[in-house]
């Protein structure tokens, strides 16, 4: 049976549908550009809270200057509010200048704000590691001890560079450790000291092989990842290796390099941290760490910038390509753009 168009029987011209519009292809994400935030900023912890991700740092100055810190926080790694002077030395009485690589943790309901203040020297000299709480990652932070908590040096290891690592099990650790000697203690419920451990001693060495200082450590797929700086921290040689162990005591076998400088972007990569977005295991992995950018020479001359983070099918880490388009955005809760 034929059927005519209501145009044919007017004795109008057929008129062509319309093909079916093509989608316009997606805009490119553009990276967000290293480095991440304003200013000179080192030694930075990157870590998620709820809604944001926060980076904590110490602020990159003559150490006479280095008596507060700042905090940043973003929705989506792109935009970063500046959360001025969280902590600083009218508060920590104790301390007095060299304040320096803050690691937060959460507990509670409570942040707990580990820092090392005046670089001692010996076990003659007032300083070390202290630890501050605040109801909020911004602060305002107090001193949670009135003293510090880690204030002389044990198996030869500087109180500085603190990381503190949450155990599968609920059991914190305090990871640090300068002048190429790492520890690691047993912190107690309240964080006010430690537990010992099975053999009565308090400070244990698992200090890797080439270890300078900036320790940090991760649980992913069962095994333990141990990172840390190696070189010297003013020069073009600081670079981050790491190592994996089946428990957070080691013993932690160094594997080799994954963040290195590239004279042509930066040179004195080092000083970092990891930060996981939700997601799949395989996915959102972050390494925050500071630079020197080009042609800047002066020791605190840093700034913080942010990388892709991957592994291989063993579960190794691949080696990390500096740039200066750092990530794509990526707001909580959502996965990145292909």
């Amino acid at each position: 049976m034929l059927t005519l168009s209501f145009a044919m029987l007017l004795g109008l011209p057929a008129i062509a549908a319309d093909p079916p519009a093509t989608p316009a292809p997606p805009a490119p994400v553009k990276a967000i550009g290293n480095p991440v935030i304003p200013g000179r900023y080192a030694d930075p912890e990157g870590v998620v809270f709820g809604d944001r991700y926060w980076i904590f740092a110490t602020y990159s100055a003559p150490y006479d200057e280095q008596t507060f810190m700042d905090c940043f926080s973003s929705p989506d790694l792109a935009a970063w509010t500046k959360h001025s002077r969280i902590i600083d030395t009218t508060v920590i009485k104790w301390a007095r200048r060299a304040m320096w690589a803050p690691s937060i943790i959460e507990k509670g309901g409570k942040y707990y704000l580990f820092f090392a203040a005046n670089d001692i020297q010996s076990d003659k000299e007032l300083g070390g590691i202290g630890v501050a709480v605040a109801d909020k990652p911004d602060g305002p932070y107090k001193d949670h001890l009135g003293k510090p908590l880690v204030d002389k040096f044990h198996n030869k290891a500087q109180p500085i560079d603190q990381f503190v690592f949450r155990d599968k099990d609920g059991q914190h650790y305090l990871i640090y450790g300068g002048w190429r000697h790492c520890n690691v203690a047993k912190l107690n419920d309240d964080f006010t000291g430690f537990l010992p451990f099975e053999d009565g001693k308090v400070f244990r060495e698992i200090t890797p092989e080439q270890y300078v200082e900036g320790p940090f450590m991760f649980l992913r797929n069962g095994k333990y990842y141990m990172m840390w700086s190696e070189g010297g921290w003013t020069g073009p040689n600081y670079a981050v290796a790491y190592a994996m162990a089946d428990s957070p005591l080691g013993p932690f076998k160094r594997i080799g390099k994954v963040l290195v400088q590239d004279p042509a972007i930066a040179t004195g990569a080092g000083h970092h941290s990891v930060m996981k977005a939700p997601g799949s295991d395989d996915d959102g992995w972050y390494i925050v760490y500071h630079r020197r950018p080009k042609g800047q020479k002066g020791a605190n001359d840093r700034v913080t910038c942010i990388e892709r983070m991957e592994f291989d099918e063993k579960g190794l880490i691949k080696p990390v390509t500096i740039t200066t388009e750092g990530v794509a955005p990526r707001p909580l809760g959502k996965l990145p753009a292909k």
